[in-house]
């Protein structure tokens, strides 16, 4: 009796040669929104919230975050060709935070792609090619939240994300990721410098030597969590649901659970969501490891 290969909203996954289950292409339904015009308001909205006037710290701290990033990213768009990046992407709020910050930097490679409303009359210049879907690795864990997958399929798509899934483990995914990607030498991340094994990251860290080679772009790594937060609610970006719940930090169901210092009572049954929380050091209690 043959077995059915794992599938991943609706697609089964590729094998390799020895039969071993690889990687899904998430489906990217047509959108009703173009990426170009996708990029162009993510575009307006983070000027829009880096230019404002706001008397709160917490903002105008995440303002000067949004900059730093953005110039990070901005150089690694001059620095690699479209088809050596990728975004590593797995429906959390750092990732998230940084996949719209990227795309709001793309209309700075194509400046002359803004679509006019109405069309204006006079010829434009020969233009650039669009921007391409951006490419993106989802490293599912093996009991992934079924609330995590549903959001990274909707985000894919909303987005545009040319997103390949591996149910492996870190370091097989990423070997197996280039081998079907060779083309990528960069991989944004969305490693913040209170993450695990983070501490001595720069803005451009290349992997160990004895892990898949390539450059590790880290735009938000000296971000503080109550600053992921406050840029996702200013601009008011779709999350997944669980932040709602208590969830602060995702990873699968069996080693994450709603963060305790968001408990409501003292049976830990209801939660505050995961905005509310303010210290870095409380992030991830909700963590097995």
């Amino acid at each position: 009796m043959t077995q059915d290969l794992p599938r991943t909203n609706g697609v089964a996954k590729t094998a390799s040669a020895d039969g071993v289950p690889r990687a899904a292409t998430v489906p990217r339904q047509a959108s009703k929104t173009t990426l170009p015009e996708i990029c162009y308001t993510l575009r307006r909205k983070v000027i829009a919230f880096v230019d404002g006037k706001h008397d709160d710290s917490l903002l105008q701290d995440t303002q000067s975050q949004v900059r730093v990033a953005m110039g990070v990213i901005e150089k690694a768009l001059q620095r690699y060709e479209p088809d050596e990046l990728s975004l590593a992407y797995n429906g959390g709020k750092d990732c998230l935070v940084l996949l719209v910050l990227i795309l709001s930097c793309l209309p700075s490679l194509f400046p002359e792609q803004e679509p006019q409303h109405p069309p204006q009359p006079t010829p434009s210049p020969t233009p650039s090619p669009p921007p391409q879907p951006l490419q993106a690795i989802y490293i599912a864990p093996p009991d992934p939240f079924p609330e995590v997958e549903d959001f990274v399929a909707t985000s894919t798509q909303q987005y545009h994300l040319d997103l390949l899934r591996y149910a492996l483990p870190m370091r097989r995914a990423l070997e197996s990721y280039l081998s079907d990607r060779p083309s990528v030498r960069a991989i944004f991340m969305g490693t913040r410098r209170t993450d695990p094994h983070s501490e001595f990251l720069e803005h451009f860290s290349p992997t160990d030597a004895d892990w898949p080679q390539f450059m590790r772009v880290n735009p938000l790594i000296d971000w503080h969590y109550a600053e992921i937060w406050a840029f996702i609610r200013q601009l008011e970006m779709p999350f997944c649901c669980l932040y709602e719940r208590g969830f602060s930090s995702l990873g699968g169901v069996t080693n994450t659970r709603p963060n305790p210092a968001l408990a409501l009572d003292a049976e830990g049954k209801r939660f505050r969501p995961a905005y509310e929380l303010v210290r870095d050091d409380e992030e991830r209690l909700g963590r097995d490891r």
